[in-house]
């Protein structure tokens, strides 16, 4: 009976995942045979589990949306990576009624109804010795990004209005692909149907957001990723800076903790770092704290300018 049980969850957790997964997959991930699938599938449909089917080729399992989790699929490190996660995106922003971080910390007082029993002590014990520091962060409205997250789920056209850096207010419709979290800001990233191209939009900067239910057909990204696109734009007027730093990988991240850095381990002492900056003095003064040798790889001017300071400090 413990084996089946085990099995069981396991296939709930598996499951709880969103993804479709064929019988094939499934047996073979939970190392079962494909009767004993069927079989703990229909356990969990006695259990109260919609799992809808697709028979034949290009079947799937798929456990129906809106399900709830019961308390025994949480591992217990599970458990506290979900309360850590919570007290962190309940310390970023401004904790304003509807914002992410304030639904965040409602949601860290109300999460051990899901916890085993044994784990509600811990949790506690956790509450009471953790501290977090706010950091200071847009208000992101979170119906604003559940409307959105629909959107794109089924492809839909949606309307807003956006307000610039300069504060110009317009009008926009588009077609949302992606949402993005980026150095404690959430983006979009969609296809501006009147301006006929891609754009990135600040969430915390769109208002009166409406899904006009009108489907639009699915666009290859203009990217590898969301992600990569966004720091396209980011990037466009800044340097790339290449550093060969004397120090480990860990090390280095900490120093460029507030930077978008591309950091690539090339000994246990030794690590690679690519950025982009707007001038060289903000890099000094990051790599003057790491006490440790560096050699800027690229670009020239920022390695001659350097040059030329370190004369001046010389001289003084």
């Amino acid at each position: 009976m413990a084996d089946v049980t085990h099995r069981v969850l396991a296939l709930l957790a598996v499951l709880q995942t969103g993804r479709f997964f064929g019988g094939d997959e499934l047996a073979v991930r939970l190392e079962v045979s494909a009767r004993t699938l069927r079989r703990d599938v229909d356990r969990l449909r006695a259990y109260g589990y919609p799992v809808e089917t697709r028979p034949g080729p290009g079947g799937y399992y798929r456990l129906a949306a809106g399900t709830t989790m019961p308390p025994l699929l949480l591992e217990d490190d599970e458990a506290i990576a979900t309360l850590l996660g919570l007290a962190v995106l309940a310390s970023s922003g401004g904790a304003q009624e509807g914002s992410l971080d304030e639904a965040a910390a409602r949601a860290y007082g109300k999460v051990d109804q899901y916890l085993p029993r044994r784990l509600r002590p811990r949790a506690a014990a956790l509450r009471a010795g953790l501290e977090t520091e706010r950091t200071p962060a847009p208000h992101t409205s979170a119906e604003t990004m559940s409307v959105l997250a629909d959107a794109i789920q089924h492809t839909h056209v949606v309307t807003f209005d956006y307000t610039s850096p300069s504060g110009t207010v317009t009008s926009r419709r588009a077609e949302p692909h992606r949402q993005i979290h980026h150095l404690l800001r959430w983006y979009l990233l969609a296809w501006d149907t009147g301006r006929q191209d891609w754009r990135v939009f600040r969430i915390d900067r769109i208002a009166d957001l409406r899904d006009t239910g009108r489907a639009f057909p699915p666009r290859p990204l203009p990217a590898d990723t969301a992600l990569a696109y966004l720091r396209q734009g980011l990037h466009r007027d800044r340097r790339r800076v290449v550093l060969t730093i004397e120090a480990p990988l860990t090390t280095v991240a900490d120093a460029f903790r507030h930077q978008d850095a591309a950091l690539t381990a090339l000994t246990p002492t030794r690590t690679r770092a690519v950025l982009h900056l707007d001038s060289w003095p903000w890099l000094l003064l990051h790599l003057a704290s790491l006490s440790t040798d560096f050699t800027i790889e690229e670009p020239a001017a920022f390695r001659a300018a350097c040059h030329q300071f370190a004369h001046r400090l010389s001289r003084a």
